[in-house]
């Protein structure tokens, strides 16, 4: 599984990240302080950092210098928004730079990003009884072979790549249909339909009001 640490001096902000990338998939580990990470850095492995610029002890700039050398991608999210910082972020190796207060499913899609770019993302995903084989374009339920459009594998996979969490539809169909969202489309939601009936996901994939749809498993 993908190991993830997250850096920030406010708990409520690790927590709240934690819970939607362990609900995406990912095992996370939380901390608050900047000596304190250098620490678990040293000790454990981790895929991916996530980490904040204004922290106890050490600050993220320092630490940044210490995990280059590693090369454990690392995202930073900040509430310095400033050109010069994050030049100065990228200029030390970050991979990428969010800026606070963000979208949590944003940071979901980065991370993913930031995980394909170093050939760290999964090769199988899995939601109950479902499993996806991305190397192979497989998809089974309960041992059979599930026969899917492309689109409607597209759709799968992000789904289960954000579990219970709320996608827009927006999002949803700039990322298959790779163009801009007309509101009085119904294609986005008839492909949803088919999903749902082929995967046995009546229950589990939900219409969220204003906002699209959420896998719950």
């Amino acid at each position: 599984m993908i190991k993830i640490l997250i850096v920030d001096d406010e708990k409520s902000i690790c927590d709240l990240i934690d819970i939607n990338l362990s609900a995406a998939g990912y095992h996370c580990k939380t901390v608050q302080d900047g000596l304190e990470a250098l620490d678990m850095i040293e000790s454990e492995n981790f895929d991916l950092i996530l980490l904040d610029i204004m922290l106890p002890g050490a600050d993220g700039f320092d630490i940044m210098e210490y995990i280059r050398p590693l090369r454990i991608p690392v995202i930073f999210i900040t509430a310095k928004h400033e050109v010069k910082d994050r030049v100065k972020g990228l200029k030390l190796g970050a991979e990428d730079y969010l800026v606070k207060p963000f979208d949590v499913v944003e940071l979901v899609a980065r991370v993913e990003v930031v995980l394909r770019r170093y050939n760290k993302t999964e090769v199988l995903l899995t939601a109950g009884d479902v499993v996806v084989d991305t190397e192979a374009r497989k998809v089974t339920k309960a041992g059979k072979p599930v026969i899917l459009t492309n689109k409607e594998y597209g759709l799968l996979v992000l789904f289960i790549s954000n579990k219970n969490i709320a996608l827009f539809r927006e999002n949803l169909y700039e990322k298959v249909w790779g163009d801009e969202y007309l509101a009085d489309s119904r294609t986005l939601d008839l492909h949803v339909q088919r999903l749902r009936r082929k995967m046995g996901w009546e229950e589990n994939l939900v219409a969220v009001y204003k906002v699209g749809y959420r896998l719950e498993i």
